[in-house]
């Protein structure tokens, strides 16, 4: 089984991250899992999503507390939310979007893989618009490899309708352009 756990912030669409993911992954013949953490919080205020794929039929009904990977869709998370928490050291995936340089970002986070990506910037040169979420999918996707990056074209298609193709192409980047360190 793999367990991730999303950190972003309201309205960023982290939720919808995992759903995605999740109806991929099913597509695929897995068994997956996604759900939100929050509670009344606002527009901008730190949250958590929570997903996991296995072979086998998955019983656990908790939050994801030992990450195998953690995606970071908002850097300024680092200094408040401690996103790291519970990431299993050596094996675990730190998968962040970030622009600082790949030396600066492998020494935040010692003792962890990272994959690192300016999806910010994807996304504003594929979409238009800041909004990581399912350009973060192609960076999750090359480090974890849970499934073939072509899985997440038929639910993005049925969710996001004539505007799902810049979503591929900005996930598609992403998974090209994604350092693994």
């Amino acid at each position: 089984m793999i367990e991730v756990r999303f950190h972003g912030r309201g309205g960023q669409g982290a939720v919808t991250s995992v759903e995605l993911l999740a109806q991929a992954a099913i597509a695929e013949g897995l068994y997956a899992q996604a759900f939100p953490s929050f509670g009344p919080e606002r527009r901008g205020a730190p949250v958590q999503a929570f997903f996991r794929v296995s072979d086998k039929p998955i019983k656990l009904r908790s939050k994801v507390y030992e990450p195998d990977a953690i995606v970071v869709l908002d850097p300024t998370l680092l200094l408040s939310a401690n996103p790291t928490s519970g990431l299993k050291k050596d094996t675990g995936f730190v998968v962040i979007n970030s622009n600082k340089p790949a030396d600066e970002i492998k020494a935040m986070f010692a003792g962890f893989k990272v994959a690192l990506v300016d999806a910010t910037k994807i996304a504003k040169e594929e979409m238009g618009i800041t909004i990581t979420n399912t350009t973060m999918l192609g960076a999750l996707i090359k480090a974890t490899n849970v499934f073939p990056i072509s899985a997440l074209d038929e639910p993005i298609n049925k969710r996001f309708g004539k505007i799902a193709q810049k979503n591929i192409n900005s996930y598609t980047r992403a998974f090209n352009e994604t350092v693994l360190l």
